[in-house]
């Protein structure tokens, strides 16, 4: 039986395949692209005219917020800006060298064209005037002695409580100085006290701190004085302040126009020197001494 023939295949090459071409559009400008490229240049160009226009210099500045801080100070702070182009100045360095000024907390910097530099200040706000003989210190809440008060101080300055510093050390202190913690929280308690705390008929009262006494309330006018002592963070702490203030009102009640001084040894044991009273003396004249011992009142509150 004969196979059935078997096709060859054809060694023929077909034609190949046509591609299609695909028109690409110009690469030249249009419209569109040279208007771009045109608006680019001139903003290139205004550019560098601005930075390099003398029209465009930091000439002036404005100062707000400065009521401790001299104007002056803050101009001169700043003064590395002079004659800088304001397109191309940094304001972080300024701000970091008006923070470091004593009576400021914080500040800001922005520029206003064409020259001119607007500085913000946020100062320190005093709570208190500490007194080192004539000079007067502005103190803020973190002890820190910011500023001299000035000759003509704000209102609110004017009102803050003093605390007459006339120990030996204090010598030292001047702005930018930071008082002891527990000198601050002992003045900070004492100098809030009014006369109705102590039940007393006084105008107003006065602290001062001394080397023989430590803290001392007395009174405007003077009429009697109270020693609170000495203060430290552990062994006497400023906590008893509030029982020696109730101790004091004891002493006081009844008999505040017979008192002259006041020793307050702890929050439960005080004494208090009497008033001299005038007796005739042999010659016939009237003389003052003081009482040879103490009285002491009960203790309790």
């Amino acid at each position: 039986m004969s196979g059935r023939p078997v096709a060859s295949r054809s060694r023929t090459p077909l034609p190949g395949r046509r591609s299609r071409h695909v028109r690409r559009s110009s690469a030249g400008l249009s419209p569109v692209r040279a208007g771009a490229g045109l608006v680019m240049l001139l903003s290139a160009a205004a550019t560098y005219g601005v930075g390099a226009s003398p029209a465009f210099d930091y000439r002036s500045i404005q100062v707000t917020g400065a009521q401790y801080t001299d104007p002056a100070l803050v101009e001169s702070t700043v003064a590395v800006a002079r004659g800088q182009n304001l397109f191309a100045l940094s304001t972080r360095p300024l701000v970091a060298a008006l923070d470091s000024l004593s009576t400021v907390r914080s500040s800001h910097v922005d520029v206003r064209l064409p020259g001119t530099l607007a500085v913000t200040v946020q100062e320190r706000v005093p709570v208190m005037v500490w007194q080192v003989g004539d000079r007067r210190l502005l103190a803020d809440a973190d002890g820190t002695l910011f500023a001299l008060i000035p000759a003509h101080p704000p209102a609110e300055a004017a009102a803050l409580p003093v605390i007459d510093d006339q120990r030996s050390s204090a010598t030292g202190l001047d702005v930018g100085s930071r008082l002891e913690p527990v000198d601050l929280d002992a003045a900070t308690r004492l100098a809030a006290l009014v006369p109705g705390d102590l039940g007393s008929a006084v105008v107003s009262l006065a602290v001062s701190v001394t080397d023989a006494n430590g803290f001392v309330l007395g009174t405007r006018p003077g009429t009697w004085s109270a020693v609170f002592g000495f203060y430290t963070p552990s062994l006497r702490t400023t906590d008893m302040i509030p029982g020696q203030v109730r101790l004091l009102r004891s002493l006081l009640t009844g008999r505040e126009p017979t008192v002259q001084r006041v020793i307050l040894a702890s929050e439960t044991d005080g004494t208090y020197v009497p008033r001299p009273s005038a007796s005739p003396a042999p010659s016939g004249r009237s003389s003052s001494k003081p009482s040879a011992s103490p009285s002491k009142p009960s203790a309790s509150p």
